[in-house]
């Protein structure tokens, strides 16, 4: 009768064969062999090392990588660690611990954990992106940027927690707190750095058709990239001031009900003297900055809204007058920081009306 299966004894074995002949290591240098390269999203290496989701996608990928290169393929499989972040100035700050020693011991810890599950990395192109030696790189793109246009610095509608003392992006905010901590998280305004991609947007598109990515990943990028071809308008308001909107179906002006504004774009700021309702809106806009564009923006979640009055807009096709709402499924930072809505033609208008 066969043996049993003694993984300490088994895998140690193999593993150690690995690293000691290199099985995984990759010669980028040789063409004679079709390219296949699979990358992984770098961990972040926090102090309780892995969890249950990183060998759940890094298996995939190992399964891919050992296939190709059993088909031939020179394979590139990297592993990495995205060891900046908040994380580590967060277990700095209350620790009052350099975030480099804790660091430099968490990744030891997570490459260990690694290389026990026997995943096929080339361990000698591992990189942390906390190393001089990486990031200078990061900074030299950015310089690029920067010199050619692109790099601007701006005021924008940012995820503040205050309690953290940091912007956070909006997959870092949960229901109006932050993912770490469970702070408040508030929407301002505050001077950041941006790329502006919108300005080249077009060759990212054309770009798409020029890689061997699955279809659907790819119309997913041309969804997030998000160009549409249409009109903007100019709408007057009532006894002063003006706003613009964009349309992909300008056929459909003239059955215009009313007009959404951002509740943090800087019209209902200019318009806030003549607005009758004043404690309405402001507590419309004050709730609204709670929230992450992602939860504004959810197509599942239900509409909500704040009528704006003493202000009405001209329909400028057949010169009507038309109330104004607020919107908090409206971004300042995005398009106009209007729509008009059409609720005989829209069904997302059909439901706000």
């Amino acid at each position: 009768m066969a043996s049993s299966y003694n993984p300490k004894a088994i895998e140690k074995k193999w593993q150690d064969y690995w690293e000691e002949h290199q099985t995984f290591k990759t010669d980028v240098w040789d063409f004679s062999k079709p390219k296949f390269y699979a990358l992984d999203m770098f961990p972040y290496p926090s102090g309780v090392g892995l969890h249950a989701g990183h060998p759940e996608g890094y298996t995939a990928t190992d399964i891919t990588s050992r296939m190709k290169r059993m088909q031939g393929y020179n394979v590139l499989h990297p592993m990495g660690y995205d060891s900046f972040g908040l994380p580590a100035e967060q277990f700095a700050v209350t620790t009052g611990h350099n975030p480099n020693g804790f660091t430099e011991k968490n990744i030891e810890t997570f490459t260990k954990q690694l290389k026990q599950l026997g995943f096929d990395y080339d361990w000698t192109k591992q990189i942390e992106t906390s190393n001089p030696s990486f990031y200078k790189w990061t900074q030299w793109i950015f310089k690029q940027l920067y010199l050619d246009g692109y790099a601007k610095y701006i005021d924008m509608p940012v995820n503040w927690c205050e309690e953290l003392g940091t912007v956070l992006s909006n997959d870092e905010v949960i229901d109006g707190k932050s993912e770490r901590g469970g702070y408040p998280v508030v929407r301002k305004y505050m001077k950041q750095w941006v790329i502006d991609q919108p300005a080249f947007a077009e060759k990212l598109l054309e770009g798409l058709n020029q890689i061997d990515w699955p279809e659907s990943t790819k119309e997913m990028q041309r969804q997030w990239i998000g160009k549409s071809e249409g009109v903007e308008l100019d709408v007057n308001i009532k006894d002063g001031g003006k706003f613009s909107i964009f349309t992909t179906c300008i056929e459909t002006v003239y059955g215009i009900t009313f007009f959404v504004l951002a509740p943090d774009g800087d019209l209902i700021k200019e318009l806030m003297p003549r607005v009758t309702n004043k404690e309405e809106v402001q507590a419309y806009i004050d709730e609204t900055a709670k929230k992450s564009d992602m939860d504004r923006t959810d197509l599942n979640k239900g509409k909500s809204g704040c009528m704006v009055k003493g202000v009405v807009a001209i329909n400028p096709i057949n010169g009507k007058e038309v109330p104004i709402f607020l919107g908090d499924f409206v971004l300042g930072n995005y398009g106009t920081g209007a729509v008009m809505a059409v609720p005989a033609h829209d069904q997302r208008d059909f439901e706000y009306a």
